[in-house]
């Protein structure tokens, strides 16, 4: 077998940065930061924890890193659910739905765990002061209004309705259902009762 050549090998690390990233992302938004070693998520990746070690010095550093990544993400999915077509109610659904997919969810859950642990790293800590001062909700209260004045959503405060809506839902992907990963994106149309009118 001929040598990997510098592209081959620069993708190869790419990618066992991602696989070990996802693994990391799975263990961290179920055990959170003290109950997670990095044997686990070695185990997860399906790779030895040695190897885990050669691209992420600590779980600490790895746990910032994927801090970054999902208040990143939570940041982009509230930004762009105004660029997405149809009516206020749709695009909540979307927002909804893409909250609640496998794929995302840790993300969303992740940050759950590291807001509700005073054991996470300082950086961690100031990543989730500054996320939380710029209050991503608030990107989303002018699409609310609108669904309020189109009479799709229920009357009140839009701040407060959707501060108990986003917490009913990181609520319920924190909780184990003893069913398949993605339960409740199928009962994405009774959680938006919540808000609905």
């Amino acid at each position: 077998m001929a040598p990997l050549n510098e592209q081959q090998l620069d993708q190869l690390h790419i990618q066992r940065i991602d696989q070990i990233k996802k693994a990391a992302l799975k263990v961290f938004a179920h055990r959170g930061i003290i109950g997670t070693k990095m044997s686990m998520i070695a185990a997860e990746a399906g790779i030895s924890q040695g190897l885990s070690y050669r691209y992420f010095k600590s779980k600490e550093e790895l746990f910032i890193t994927l801090i970054q990544d999902a208040l990143e993400e939570a940041k982009a999915s509230m930004e762009q659910v105004n660029h997405l077509p149809g009516t206020p109610l749709e695009k909540m659904r979307r927002l909804t739905k893409s909250m609640l997919d496998g794929s995302n969810k840790y993300f969303f859950m992740l940050i759950q765990q590291a807001a509700g642990s005073d054991e996470v790293p300082e950086k961690a800590k100031q990543l989730l002061e500054q996320f939380s001062k710029e209050n991503p909700i608030q990107l989303l209260i002018p699409l609310f209004i609108d669904g309020q004045e189109m009479g799709q959503f229920c009357e009140g405060d839009p701040y407060k309705l959707l501060f108990c809506y986003f917490s009913i839902i990181t609520g319920l992907m924190l909780q184990e259902v003893q069913a398949d990963d993605n339960y409740w994106i199928h009962e994405v149309d009774l959680l938006m009762k919540v808000i609905m009118k």
